[in-house]
């Protein structure tokens, strides 16, 4: 096992069941996308276990809680990050894992709901 890997158990939240223990070398935080078996899931949790060893608690494996879900076409680098949808939108939630309260599902192009944004969001690259 490399030394910035842990096993990294991931459960489906609906039904509630493990799709199986994998090692990443990577840290997926909630937003992020995971391709296992051939499907792509949304990270919705992280979990870190940790384990008594010899008087100190170390972290012992990851648990991520996903959901089935499609890579989202449409997204926006907003402060170093990327958002759901189009974020110069007054809807959009600025969030990983919803776009807007309006049209959740969207798409945003031709949207009949869309505004612009009273503030100016700041882009950077992502």
């Amino acid at each position: 096992m490399e030394p910035d890997s842990l096993p990294t158990e991931v459960i489906l939240t609906k039904p509630v069941q493990s799709l199986g223990k994998v090692q990443l070398d990577w840290n997926p935080q909630p937003g992020n996308y995971l391709d296992l078996k051939g499907k792509t899931y949304a990270v919705l949790e992280r979990r870190h276990r940790y384990q008594l060893k010899s008087g100190r608690y170390r972290l012992h494996n990851i648990a991520l809680y996903v959901q089935s879900a499609q890579r989202p076409l449409e997204k926006t680098c907003v402060e170093g990050r990327w958002v759901l949808g189009d974020a110069s939108c007054r809807f959009n939630a600025h969030s990983e894992l919803i776009r807007c309260a309006v049209n959740p599902e969207g798409p945003c192009a031709e949207c009949r709901f869309y505004e612009p944004a009273t503030e100016t969001t700041e882009r950077s690259r992502c």
